[in-house]
């Protein structure tokens, strides 16, 4: 069996004498591994960094094989956010979150052009934190954890939605959730409006939010422990530079 096809790099591991697994996100074959021979040497390093672009070949006697690939970088994204920590752990994010809550092999027709502008906006350095917060909801929507944030739970209006309910994912309007909101969720803002520039602060919060729900609904659901790593460090680093910015206006 085998396929051509394009996607993106999200891990990597050695394999034997100079070999390579890639785990790649793929426009039409969904998530899928596959060894490089010869991947691992000094030569092909640069092309196989996490969030490049690849033309991908590959090749298995059976379908649920590893398979081998055959793989060229088409454009490379790591380097460009080598200058930016925080963008740059926000591509590790993205990248482990891929490989950890997504299943193999299932076609990902609305996640992976998502994730494509997501890796190139990483990349360009270009409103970002809000592209990075609307794809964290884009992945719980496709896993089935997705949150309502268009009309109050309790009111239906659709003005002054400044809550989230952990119980249902819906929003709460400032009013009605007054008496509650010591066990409410902050939704940011920049949420509620499309091409909304996201504040550190608000971008922080975001993270809050979706890892509130990744931690409480998708975690369990797929027999999960914990939230990957990368995941971690990029909600702490968010607030790191939250908390730097509120002292830098003090």
């Amino acid at each position: 069996m085998e396929w051509r096809d394009e996607g993106i790099l999200l891990a990597t591991a050695r394999h034997g004498e100079g070999g390579l697994i890639l785990d790649a996100l793929t426009a039409d074959h969904g998530r899928r591994r596959g060894l490089v021979r010869g991947g691992a040497s000094r030569r092909r390093a640069a092309e196989f960094q996490v969030g490049a672009q690849l033309s991908l070949h590959w090749r298995a006697r059976l379908e649920e094989q590893l398979g081998r690939f055959q793989a060229e970088a088409l454009r490379a994204r790591a380097g460009m956010v080598l200058d930016d920590p925080l963008a740059l752990a926000a591509m590790a994010s993205a990248a482990a979150l891929l490989v950890d809550l997504l299943p193999e092999s299932e076609p990902q027709p609305v996640l992976y052009p998502r994730s494509v502008a997501l890796f190139d906006a990483l990349a360009a350095g270009r409103d970002w934190r809000e592209a990075y917060a609307r794809w964290e909801l884009d992945v719980l929507t496709e896993l089935g954890f997705g949150l309502d944030l268009s009309s109050c739970e309790a009111t239906g209006a659709a003005q002054e939605l400044i809550y989230v309910s952990p119980r249902s994912g819906r929003a709460v309007s400032r009013e009605a959730g007054a008496p509650y909101r010591d066990k409410l969720l902050p939704l940011p803002g920049f949420l509620q409006l499309e091409g909304a520039s996201a504040s550190a602060d608000a971008f922080a919060d975001a993270l809050r939010l979706t890892g509130f729900f990744m931690d409480r609904r998708v975690l369990p659901a797929l027999g999960r422990a914990a939230i990957p790593a990368a995941r971690a460090r990029l909600a702490a680093l968010a607030t790191a530079h939250a908390a730097s910015d509120a002292s830098k206006q003090d």
